[in-house]
């Protein structure tokens, strides 16, 4: 027999969960002990909850299951939602065990008291306060089996049903095969794309993946149909040898223009794309008003069987290999985050996995990796900054033979800065490339197209890095990771070939 801790962490570790990225509290110390007692489980200290849960959804995206996080009470899941709410845009498979005083102490109101059920349920439609010791195991396989068809699962458990003897492991749950797409829903897409008018296929989620963007390439084959993805895709499988597909762009005005001539669009493993935010007198849907939509599949339907039905419906026939984008050449002249992208596109070794929170400063060269070896591309799905640097220790721990590179903004890198100690003490072979342009350059941008002209001093300071700036290499040292500054293209690219052919964490500061 077991303490309800040992029982709910042995369930977990039957269920698959190998990884808990944890900042635990005194609430959570039986969890911490089980780990301690019970072997399968790999425990991954972050310094910072926002650290955790972006990692546990890099972790998820790479692994297509999940890792468990451990948070301490209210305000340590709150302090971890912003990366929550992104890993739940994207569909990342998580289970999150938050720790909960003893049922007998919540009548005391003590200081870190707090409605957790209520805070969890803004990331999560799965939320459960373990109701008994013995019930944390079960309560435990069913959150895998939650995370697994694509949700957030968020488990509350009261430290005294975690310290409670006299329980037993419960037996893992089958995961639950994505839902189906109709045929009658099939039909319908395939008599739009047939119509002869302007279509698209606008993609996100699964459908991303090698395998579904090789059964839309079939379909736009015989059809003639535009392949557009999701701005920010959770996982795009790229580069050499593997199908491309148009990315749609992140200011409303160009996604319109791209958008604006299509009759059809089948959407399938996303939302229809609608404006980031709202601007004076701009519209907040991006499609045109004549065009027809249609849902094929959404984001928790079998994407990838539905792409492949449709194309055997319009009789497409089987996948052709394209010619691969030529990649770009490498400029003399000055630095730009342009030149740095060209020197990543043709030093990218295979197999990699890009975590992409460049913003400004990478959403340009953007295009330079379509022939690039091939690749794995993660974004920041759900527009909360901070993301990049614990989505690639997550990948880099779910994938742990493969390199790992973090095109990172400066300012965003600020918000889990504490990634790097992770980095260097788990020894993951992760590069980060600090994009140093010393201000919220999305904020610049973002200011003037709400009609803010000739903003003053104080208004510019708020979006401004400087006064004192920023230095990445000493934060870097600071953190335990190997760090170089570069100025030029040449010193860049001997940096990064360096940081390619060698294992380990490292940070290369660009200054643009």
């Amino acid at each position: 027999m077991m303490n309800g801790a040992e029982s709910l962490l042995k369930s977990l570790i039957d269920a698959g969960v190998e990884v808990c990225f944890a900042n635990p509290g005194t609430s959570e110390m039986q969890l911490v002990a089980a780990i301690d007692k019970i072997p399968g489980m790999r425990p991954i200290l972050g310094l910072f909850e926002g650290v955790v849960t972006g990692a546990a959804d890099g972790y998820g995206r790479m692994a297509d299951k999940p890792a468990a996080t451990l948070l301490h009470l209210g305000s340590g899941f709150a302090n971890g939602m912003a990366n929550l709410h992104n890993a739940k845009r994207a569909f990342t498979p998580i289970v999150n065990l938050i720790g909960e005083h003893a049922t007998y102490h919540l009548p005391l109101d003590a200081p870190l008291t707090s409605d957790i059920a209520a805070c969890a349920a803004l990331t999560s439609d799965w939320v459960r306060v373990s109701q008994s010791a013995q019930a944390l195991a079960g309560d435990g396989v069913e959150a895998v089996a939650a995370a697994m068809a694509g949700r957030q699962a968020n488990l509350i458990v009261p430290a005294d049903y975690a310290w409670s003897e006299g329980c037993e492991a419960a037996a893992p749950l089958a995961a639950a095969a994505r839902a189906q797409v109709s045929g009658e829903i099939v039909a319908a897409a395939a008599g739009a794309l047939r119509s002869g008018k302007p279509a698209c296929l606008f993609l996100g989620g699964m459908a991303l993946r090698e395998r579904g963007l090789k059964a839309a390439h079939r379909i736009a084959d015989a059809t003639g149909a535009r392949l557009i993805s999701e701005v920010f895709p959770a996982r795009l499988q790229r580069g050499r040898g593997r199908p491309n597909i148009e990315r749609l762009p992140y200011l409303g005005e160009f996604a319109t223009e791209t958008l604006k001539d299509f009759r059809h669009m089948v959407v399938v493993g996303a939302k229809a794309p609608v404006s980031f935010f709202a601007y004076p007198g701009k519209p907040g849907t991006l499609w045109p008003e004549h065009c027809n939509l249609l849902q094929l599949a959404d984001q928790q339907q079998d994407q990838i069987s539905a792409l492949e039905a449709l194309a055997d419906q319009l009789g497409a026939a089987a996948f052709s290999p394209q010619d691969d984008p030529a990649l770009p050449e490498i400029p003399a002249g000055p630095m730009t985050a342009e030149t740095v992208g060209a020197v990543m596109a043709n030093l990218l070794p295979q197999n990699a996995i890009v975590s992409d929170e460049g913003n400004t400063s990478g959403i340009f060269s953007f295009g330079y990796f379509d022939g690039a070896a091939p690749h794995d591309w993660l974004t920041l799905t759900g527009g909360a900054i901070g993301q990049g640097l614990p989505v690639a220790v997550g990948a880099a721990v779910a994938c742990p033979d493969r390199k790992v590179v973090n095109l990172q903004a400066d300012g965003s890198a600020m918000y889990t800065n504490q990634a790097l100690w992770t980095m260097a003490r788990e020894e993951l072979d992760i590069c980060v490339v600090i994009y140093n342009n010393s201000s919220y350059a999305i904020l610049n941008l973002e200011l003037m197209r709400v009609g803010v002209e000739n903003p003053g001093e104080r208004a510019r300071s708020m979006l401004e890095l400087t006064n004192p700036s920023l230095q990445w290499t000493q934060i870097a040292a600071g953190m335990g990771v190997q760090a170089s500054r570069v100025t030029t293209t040449e010193d860049f690219r001997l940096q990064f070939q360096a940081a390619m052919d060698s294992r380990g964490p490292r940070l290369i500061e660009v200054v643009l």
